[in-house]
């Protein structure tokens, strides 16, 4: 009977260890302060308060930071997002094809001056390439 009774004793002390580890700090300390009865000491309980508080006020100053507010009032006015979207949408395609544009534009410049040196097998790969592209710019098919 002697074995049961330690056994039971060192199961309680584990479980209680384990779930001391679990606790916050603050909860901790309370447990520590008063024992077994796990009720907070007045004092403790406005310690735990002030710790409640500062960490709101830090949660309340990330939420500004990543101005919340602003992405929750842009999702009340419906009309605001898809005016917004419809704005950037329009701006990304805009740049979309002006930078192709300045891209195929250099392109073909390289080729057309690979084409000048007279390359023996490239040259009229390039110079065919040139062409084509030449052709379907002027409306016509090749």
């Amino acid at each position: 009977m002697d074995e049961r009774t330690e056994d039971r004793s060192g199961r309680e002390d584990e479980r209680s260890g384990q779930a001391a580890d679990r606790l916050p700090r603050s909860d901790k300390r309370i447990e520590q302060a008063d024992g077994q009865s796990g009720r907070a000491k007045p004092g403790d309980r406005e310690h735990r308060m002030e710790l409640l508080a500062r960490e709101l006020d830090r949660l309340s100053v990330r939420l500004e930071r990543a101005k919340i507010s602003e992405y929750v009032d842009l999702l009340n006015r419906p009309l605001s997002l898809i005016w917004r979207n419809l704005v950037a949408g329009t701006a990304r395609g805009i740049g979309i094809a002006i930078g192709f544009t300045f891209f195929a534009a250099t392109i073909l410049y390289v080729l057309q001056m690979l084409g000048k040196l007279n390359l023996p097998i490239i040259g009229d790969y390039i110079a065919d390439i040139v062409r084509i592209v030449q052709r379907q710019l002027e409306g016509r098919t090749y």
